[in-house]
């Protein structure tokens, strides 16, 4: 099989048919719903730090990059001498929000902020691919069932995809979205790390696009659970342009995703409020930085609370103790510092059930 050529963006013939526009209700109703629940919380830097960890998890399996939320958390609090599968999911959560604050300066979504990216994830400058990407077998014949473009085609390829990023379309961003992630895909621009680059793109083209204000929406947890759908859908519309079916696919995950997380934004609210009344009666030394150090870290430490809130070391261990020894956190010891682990927060984020998918 010899490489594709790839079509421009947005395919010959293309339509936004009736049942793609069914589903774009849908998705549109939920992700602003989405948009609403995330201005409750009063620091974006809170759902950005544990959504964003989330994610970094989910879009590394799909890959079988496996770890633990734990084991991630704590290479926050010691980046040293830990799992070394750990450190490459943290590596996703970092070209996220390195993305996101390229997104939010520049109001565009470049190249070059995709090329830092790929280099935050990879930890390595490589750039656009010199030699041929990673081709697809059927597993049973061996038969090459895909076979991404050649290196010298891969610039002009992500040029017409970024001009299309940028497009002024009467298309729906939802829909570009989905043309995005297909024909990134389908380039495969990079050494490594073309899955994970790519789904950080959706999400960013979500913030650009101002369906959403903050990078809250991962589609990852959905591809992992429709893994199999995925593949197909990507391979069916190389082989047949069968456009409609990966748009509605995408959409649907729009819907479920953002159900899912309006869902476990609502939680954290409601613990936030009532962490927050707990150290008010209970201690003196509340303030709105202390409750925001301990929902932005989960995981927290002395010198986290100390810079956090501008207090010495003995007085930021005095209040962390304080507040195990009321319940509220629980202590625990790595290698020969302690840290604290807010509880009723990690049992949210941590035992979160699978989407509902209609």
């Amino acid at each position: 099989m010899t490489a594709p050529i790839l079509a421009p963006l947005p395919p010959a013939g293309f339509s936004e048919t009736p049942a793609i526009l069914r589903e774009l209700v849908q998705a549109h109703r939920h992700l602003a719903e989405l948009k609403g629940v995330t201005k409750t919380i009063p620091n974006e830097d809170i759902l950005l730090s544990t959504l964003a960890l989330q994610e970094a998890q989910s879009s590394s399996a799909i890959e079988n990059i496996i770890t633990t939320q734990d084991a991630l958390y704590k290479y926050q609090l010691q980046n040293e001498g830990l799992d070394p599968v750990a450190k490459e999911v943290a590596h996703y959560a970092q070209a996220l929000n390195l993305g996101y604050q390229m997104v939010k300066k520049q109001e565009a979504l470049t190249l070059n902020t995709i090329v830092d990216i790929q280099e935050a994830l990879e930890g390595i400058r490589a750039g656009f691919r010199k030699t041929p990407g990673t081709v697809l077998k059927n597993e049973r014949t061996g038969e090459v069932v895909f076979q991404p473009p050649s290196p010298d085609k891969v610039p002009d390829y992500m040029g017409e995809l970024e001009a299309f990023i940028h497009a002024d379309t009467t298309l729906d961003p939802l829909v570009c979205m989905a043309l995005i992630h297909h024909q990134f895909e389908t380039i495969h621009p990079f050494y490594d790390g073309n899955g994970r680059t790519g789904r950080i793109i959706n999400i960013l083209y979500l913030v650009k696009a101002g369906l959403l204000d903050s990078p809250v929406l991962y589609l990852s947890r959905y591809i992992n659970q429709t893994k199999s759908m995925y593949y197909k859908g990507l391979q069916e519309v190389r082989e047949s342009s069968a456009w409609e079916a990966w748009i509605i696919y995408i959409l649907k995950g729009v819907s479920a995703t953002a159900r899912h997380t309006i869902s476990l934004i609502e939680r954290i609210r409601e613990l936030l409020q009532q962490q927050k009344n707990s150290i008010r009666q209970n201690h003196k030394f509340y303030s709105q930085d202390l409750i925001n150090n301990l929902f932005q870290h989960p995981y927290t430490k002395v010198a986290f609370l100390e810079r956090d809130l501008n207090v010495s070391r003995a007085t930021a261990a005095r209040y962390l103790d304080a507040l195990a020894r009321g319940g509220l956190l629980h202590k625990h010891k790595l290698g020969r510092q302690n840290y604290y682990i807010n509880h009723k927060l990690t049992a949210l984020l941590f035992e979160m059930p699978e989407l509902e998918i209609e």
